[in-house]
Order: C-alpha cells, then sequence, then structure tokens
C-alpha cells in the first residue's frame, strides 16, 4: 500500500512547507496555504540523484533543424468569435482550461461546440457536476444536435481514460476539473494535490492521443482559477469569461495561448438558444444615446488583434470623506489616481475633494494603457459640466511629465473610428497618419494641448 504524508501547499506558486502558516515565503501571499495529501516515497524519489536517468533507456536528443514541422488543421468551432481567440479554430492534441463565474455560460458555450463538432468529428462531453439528463435537456432547450454527441457521468480519472481509450474521441470536455479525483491520492476532489494531478493525467493522455482537450476551472471569488497555480502552465491556452452572469453579453479574453494572439476578445450574447457571436461588437459597448452627455467620451482599445469603440463614463462629485473615493469598473483603479495626479501637476486641475467614478460601458475590461487620454477628458467634461461632441474620438497614453504617448496600431484605430461615422480625433502625435482617412485629426504632444482643443 502506498505510505501518505500531509505537507502544506500555497495555491499560487506551489511552494511547500511542513506546517501552515498565513503568508506564503516565495510569493508573498497571504492564506493561499492549504493541506494537501501527497505520496511519502514516491519511485522516483527512491533513485540515487547521481544516477538517475541512467538504468534503462535514454531518452533521444534531436536537433531543432531536424525537428519534422507539420501543418496541423484547425478544428472549426462553429462560432467565428470562438475561433478568433484560439487563433483560428481548434487544435488537435491540445488542452484549452476555460473559468468564468458560476451561470456565466461555460457548459452552455461547450455543449454548442460539441454539438456542431459531431458533424465531422467524435466527441466525448464528460461531465462530473451534472447528470446525463441534465445535459440531455439543456442540448434540447438550446435545440442543438443530438445525434452523434456522446456523455460520460464521471469523476473518477482513471475510468474516464479508459472509457476514452475504448470510445477514442477527437474531442473532450472535462466539466469540472475541480470535481474530478485520481486513486493515486486519498485526498477529496478539489484540493490543491487533486487537482494538480488529475490535470497532469488528463492533458498527457491528450497530447499522446491526440485528442483537442477543454478543461472547465472554477473560479475563486477574485476571478482566478481555484487550485494551483501550475493548472494554467500546464496547458496550452487559458480563457475567462467576463461581465456579470445577470448581463446580457460575455466577454470571454484568452489570457494565455500558444496557438494565437494573447488578450484576444470574443463577443457572446445569451440568448435562449445559448450563446450566439456578436457581428458588430463595437456597437454594444457605445451607449446609444441621442444627444451627447457630460462625463461620457469614445476610445478605442486593442484587443487581441482588433480594435474596439468603448464609451468611458465619468462622474465627479464633491466628497464629504476625509479620503475620496476613486472607483473604477472595468478600468486599473490605481491608474486613474495616477491620472488625477498628473491631471492636477500639469493642468492645475484638483480632485482632491471630489469623489471620481469611471465606468467602461458593457462591462468590458480595458488592460491597456491607450484609454488613459479618454479617462482623463471624461473626468475634465463631468468636473466642469461641459459636454464633448459625439462625434470625438479620444486614444492615446498619458506620461507622467503630462505627454501623450503614443500607442500601437493606431492607424487601425482611425480606421474603425472613421467606419462608425466619427468625424474628429484627439490622438498622439506619433500616431498621425499620412492620409486624412475620412477624418478630422488633432494630433497633441502634451495634456495642455488635449485641454486647449477643447
Amino acid at each position: 500500500m502506498l505510505k501518505t504524508k500531509m505537507i502544506f501547499t500555497c495555491a499560487h506558486c506551489d511552494a511547500q512547507y511542513n506546517k501552515w502558516q498565513g503568508q506564503c515565503l516565495e510569493c508573498g501571499k497571504w492564506n493561499t496555504i492549504a493541506e494537501e495529501v501527497t505520496l511519502a516515497n514516491p519511485k522516483s524519489h527512491n533513485q540515487n540523484p547521481r544516477t538517475a536517468g541512467f538504468a534503462g533507456v535514454l531518452s533521444e536528443i534531436t536537433a531543432i533543424q531536424d525537428v519534422k514541422i507539420e501543418t496541423q488543421s484547425r478544428i472549426k468551432s462553429g462560432l467565428d468569435e470562438f475561433d478568433l481567440i484560439l487563433g483560428g479554430g481548434l487544435v488537435s492534441d491540445s488542452a484549452v482550461l476555460i473559468g468564468g463565474d458560476p451561470g456565466v455560460g461555460k457548459s452552455t458555450i461547450l455543449l454548442q461546440i460539441l454539438s456542431h463538432m459531431s458533424k465531422t468529428h467524435k466527441p466525448l462531453y464528460v461531465t462530473g457536476e451534472e447528470s446525463l439528463q441534465q445535459l440531455a435537456l439543456r442540448a434540447k432547450r438550446l435545440g442543438l444536435p443530438q445525434d452523434n454527441l456522446s456523455l460520460l457521468a464521471e469523476t473518477n480519472v482513471e475510468k474516464i481514460l479508459m472509457s476514452a481509450e475504448n470510445f477514442q474521441p477527437k474531442v473532450m470536455v472535462i466539466d469540472s476539473i475541480q470535481t474530478m479525483y485520481t486513486d493515486l491520492l486519498p485526498a477529496a476532489p478539489g484540493g490543491v494535490g487533486q487537482v494538480r494531478e488529475s490535470a497532469a493525467k488528463l492533458v498527457m493522455y491528450a497530447k499522446q492521443k491526440g485528442i483537442a482537450l477543454f478543461i472547465v476551472g472554477h473560479v475563486t471569488k477574485d476571478g482566478a482559477i481555484a487550485g494551483p497555480r501550475v493548472l494554467e502552465h500546464m496547458v496550452d491556452a487559458v480563457l475567462y469569461f467576463e461581465g456579470q452572469s445577470d448581463s446580457r453579453y460575455r466577454v470571454i479574453r484568452a489570457v494565455k495561448n500558444r496557438f494565437g494572439a494573447v488578450n484576444e476578445v470574443g463577443i457572446f450574447a445569451m440568448t435562449e438558444n445559448g450563446l450566439k457571436q456578436v457581428s458588430n461588437p463595437s456597437a454594444i459597448f457605445l451607449s446609444g444615446h441621442q444627444q451627447s452627455i457630460p462625463g461620457s467620451v469614445i476610445t478605442v482599445t486593442w484587443e487581441g488583434s482588433r480594435p474596439l469603440l468603448v464609451e468611458v463614463q465619468a462622474l465627479v462629485d464633491e466628497s464629504h470623506l476625509a479620503n475620496p473615493r476613486r472607483v473604477t469598473v472595468g478600468l486599473d483603479h490605481n491608474r486613474l489616481s495616477m491620472l488625477l495626479a498628473v491631471l492636477h501637476r500639469h493642468a492645475g486641475i484638483v480632485t482632491y475633494d471630489q469623489d471620481v467614478f469611471v465606468n467602461v460601458v458593457g462591462g468590458l475590461r480595458v488592460m491597456e494603457t491607450g484609454a488613459d487620454l479618454a479617462q482623463v477628458l471624461s473626468v475634465i467634461s463631468s468636473l466642469k459640466n461641459k459636454v464633448l461632441s459625439h462625434e470625438l474620438i479620444v486614444f492615446g497614453e498619458v506620461g507622467l511629465s503630462g505627454e501623450i504617448r503614443p500607442v500601437s496600431n493606431g492607424q487601425e484605430r482611425i480606421k474603425e473610428a472613421a467606419k462608425h461615422g466619427f468625424k474628429k480625433a484627439i490622438i498622439p502625435k506619433a500616431n498621425s497618419p499620412k492620409s486624412a482617412q475620412g477624418i478630422e485629426i488633432i494630433a497633441v504632444e502634451r495634456l495642455q494641448q488635449a485641454l486647449a482643443v477643447l
């Protein structure tokens, strides 16, 4: 019988300790160390470290120029937005981890994808959370084809691999990894050790057999995928659902992708027939006001490989607190505080006695610095109660010395704005296009120049 021992592992960096402690000494995180059951004397530890690896057959070393590169055809999911996130489609012998809040649509979109793939490939949906009847009822309610879609309700990894060996699927879904367990460890499912070992077995099997593997992961209250951080390193792509479950729209962002662009986003709308892709994503992030209002500015953000038009709204109001509030939704809170300091230092506009709220319409999270100038101008517009033109778009990074720095893909951003009917653009001087492109360009180098234009 295999002997086990108790260790304490950090869920963020996988550092191990002999006893519990509040803070991890390796990564500095608090309350991330949890008890874990592991093997006391694994076979690999019984070998002499000086001679380990010399017994048996040696692994073959290959020069990089001798490696044969084969072009693999992508497997289409039936949703162009989802294929865009993956870099053009699903790659065989790859593992994709999908995380998101409960009820956001993870199982729904995977059921839709497998139903579409069942026409040309052999899919297998493994569920550890729902019964087979629940999955069948959902597929029927969504109106999905059910001819060649196979289901398996199991949580034991060894039994899943035996069933997959007999069935030989081309695409497989594990829903979810937190419900799976392996017989190698006596710990309960969902623990750090069980999640790591179960995922390692499933990913290794998918790589060996050429299976495209989807793994569903639960998320913590902070929005990170539950379990050890090494789980995201094992897989080839990590996708996160963004947006609230009570909102109609869903945003899927690729935070890791070995086969495509990072930070690529796909926009979907939740309907009674499942998730439907949005053909014009920029339209849903604009409020649709018939007239301009104070505190509203349109900017062009770059997400993955395409531009998106989003509306940045600001509300500045007199504060009655000792420490005025700085609240952001969809933007970096610390960056807003920095921009307000730049606004005070280089423009003389005081906000230390004002509450400042900044929001991105539509629930999108803007990760880049190209929205800095839009944040600043929206704050000024709300503070002064001055309306900015609804035909104006703004983008640019604001530096600590008050300079307006260029952003990437400036030409494509201007083209996207002109395509949606905008007539004027305030942009960094370094992003000025050679031709007008049907839009009036106002190039600025300093924050004071942008304020003077307004």
